[in-house]
């Protein structure tokens, strides 16, 4: 099992990874069919981990970490050495995966999302991706699952046969299932949350141009002002509030002395 270092962003675990070496790993683990968790933390998701200890102890528990947002990259890049070139998206991840599930005969499970959601995901990773095997669809309950309902999942799950979970229910909900069913569900499970409805074309993805500029927030308000206008002006004064005392100690004062190079290193993975 691949398993990778860790720097800590404003205290919370975040993996110094590439779409190569995540890529890999998620394979790995699946053809394994070994439980595996992955989520792909954009700031709304860092920060709420910062506020909250209960799902810090959630992102903790996961396996791969990776630098969604821009501007999470640019915190970590604080305090690696070398730094990330690129972010490791969410939606771009999945689409990578999916790529490679299709090419090593990998199945694939949809959990989460609308109906409507599910079924324009799967039939779009269908039709971009020859050969993928799609062996479960389960929409979201929105609403937590009764005891019976969650056995019951974990069951069609397993029964399936899947080696990757994608699971789109929305931060901070998905990360606690991922971290809630690790060694009960023996697959990579993925928290990718709007890349189901990106990649279904049910929500247009930002512009290249304001991803690179970590203005993707800026997109996702303009569709969805009154849901999330709130969310986002807490979230991003909290990270300046975090960032620029990093940014002073790190870039105006020193930069750190000995470089650390994050690559995944085969282990034996245990709990």
């Amino acid at each position: 099992m691949i398993r990778f270092a860790r720097a800590r962003v404003f205290g919370v675990p975040v993996t110094p990874c590439t779409y190569e070496s995540a890529v890999a790993a998620v394979i790995d683990a699946a053809k394994a069919h070994e439980s595996f968790g992955v989520a792909a933390l954009a700031t709304h998701g860092l920060m709420t981990a910062v506020e909250n200890e209960d799902f810090r102890h959630a992102i903790e528990r996961l396996d791969l970490v990776t630098p969604d947002g821009q501007p999470v990259r640019w915190a970590l890049n604080l305090l690696i050495d070398p730094p990330l070139a690129e972010r490791v998206y969410g939606p771009e991840l999945t689409e990578h995966v999916c790529d490679a599930a299709a090419r090593e005969g990998v199945s694939v499970y949809l959990f989460g999302s609308t109906e409507r959601t599910c079924r324009a995901l799967e039939r779009a990773l269908v039709a971009r991706y020859p050969g993928i095997d799609i062996v479960g669809v389960q929409p979201d309950r929105f609403r937590e699952a009764t005891r019976e309902e969650d056995k019951a999942d974990v069951a069609r799950i397993v029964e399936s046969g899947a080696g990757i979970v994608l699971v789109g229910r929305g931060c901070p909900r998905q990360e606690r299932w991922v971290a809630d069913h690790l060694s009960r569900v023996p697959a990579a499970m993925l928290a990718v949350g709007a890349a189901f409805d990106y990649l279904a074309g049910t929500l247009a993805a930002p512009p290249v141009w304001m991803q690179r500029a970590g203005l993707e927030w800026l997109h996702r308000l303009a569709q969805e002002p009154r849901r999330l206008w709130r969310r986002y002006l807490v979230t991003n004064s909290q990270f300046l509030v975090h960032f620029v005392p990093l940014y002073v100690r790190r870039r105006l004062l020193h930069r750190p002395t000995a470089a650390q190079r994050f690559t995944p290193v085969p282990q034996t993975k245990s709990r």
